[in-house]
């Protein structure tokens, strides 16, 4: 298993200096990989291209690209170009984002999400591996017929053959499609005692192609907060926990919802959403509960965080990606920790 962050987005209480702070940080203390994230504010590539000209060594990783935000020639693109930019460093993440964001933000219909990401991982693959771009879906036609158009080939040369793919999953078919067509999978909310029933799906995918879980990148976003107390460390993650369970979606349509019922938590996410869409935000984190969070999180003094890596290593996760709160010197202090809690742990190059 190895060690790496998540960045998030751009907001408030941080800033493309202090992003790059944090990123050359890890850099230095030999984490694996630092993921970028984009909603309806900062994009992705933009950040991973500022990091990737002033870092070394560590990989750049997308969490995600909106598939409705590109087609899928401007992201063979764009990976490509971050690659060669970074020597050969650059990890395409992509997902479908949700409803409210595909249709009110890019205009895009959201439906059939799982058949247009297969759709679109093709046409990437068959650019980013320089094939001629001939394709025939239900969602992309490549040329377009009856037009000027003609199919093209990638005139960038990527520094490496392939460059790996990850999905971000959370329901059951999304997880197995995943399985299937990706390198690797994005997840969220990954709780080591509820391992078995994503990977389950992951390693249908697997079996349908032909595959083992041998070679499979199982990636999970995990916040980190060092405390005395894990019950004060947890409040940090409440707001985040809350926006996802609660209002990361509409009532009808909401994954990161029905994750916390699958696991477990149905009465409490239900009691978190219908706070969160009536606006008392407070009081919808004040909700989501300390088991759920301690879960699927990094609380307490650097021994405990030690002993839930270990956890995490055996439950099958081969990147854990620490998602930090708070400004550049209160992150950077934060990863120095967890780089002792992974020392302790013996997980350690």
């Amino acid at each position: 298993m190895r060690l790496a962050l998540n960045l998030g987005y751009l907001s408030s209480w941080n800033d493309p200096a202090g992003h790059l702070a944090i990123a050359q940080e890890a850099d230095r203390l030999g984490f694996s990989c630092v993921w970028v994230a984009e909603a309806y504010g900062s994009d992705a590539p933009s950040m991973l291209a500022w990091i990737a000209g002033q870092t070394e060594r560590i990989e750049l990783g997308s969490a995600v690209f909106q598939i409705p935000a590109r087609t899928p020639a401007m992201t063979a693109m764009t990976a490509a170009t971050i690659d060669k930019l970074s020597g050969g460093r650059f990890r395409l993440g992509l997902g479908v984002s949700g409803p409210q964001v595909s249709e009110g933000w890019h205009g895009v219909r959201f439906a059939k999400p799982l058949k247009r990401t297969r759709e679109y991982v093709d046409i990437v693959n068959l650019a980013l591996t320089r094939k001629v771009v001939d394709y025939d879906g239900e969602f992309y036609t490549l040329p377009l017929p009856d037009g000027p158009g003609k199919a093209l080939k990638l005139i960038l040369h990527p520094v490496r053959d392939h460059v790996p793919v990850y999905l971000a999953a959370v329901g059951p078919k999304n997880l197995e499609l995943a399985g299937e067509i990706a390198d690797g999978w994005l997840a969220i909310f990954f709780s080591p005692e509820y391992a078995g029933e994503s990977l389950g799906s992951i390693a249908a995918g697997r079996a349908k192609a032909g595959k083992t879980m041998d070679g499979f990148e199982v990636a999970v976003s995990v916040p980190v907060v060092f405390g005395d107390d894990v019950a004060m460390c947890a409040e940090l993650v409440r707001p985040y926990a809350a926006l996802y369970v609660g209002g990361m979606g509409s009532r009808e349509q909401n994954f990161y919802n029905a994750l916390a019922t699958r696991m477990g938590y149905g009465e409490a996410a239900k009691e978190v959403q219908d706070l969160y869409l009536a606006k008392r935000h407070r009081d919808a984190a004040a909700a989501v509960p300390l088991e759920f969070i301690d879960r699927t999180s990094l609380l307490g003094p650097v021994e405990r965080v030690a002993e839930r890596l270990q956890a995490y290593q055996e439950a099958g996760v081969t990147e854990i990606s620490t998602i930090v709160f708070g400004d550049a010197d209160y992150s950077i202090g934060v990863i120095r920790q967890l780089a002792e809690a992974w020392e302790r742990a013996g997980l350690s190059s």
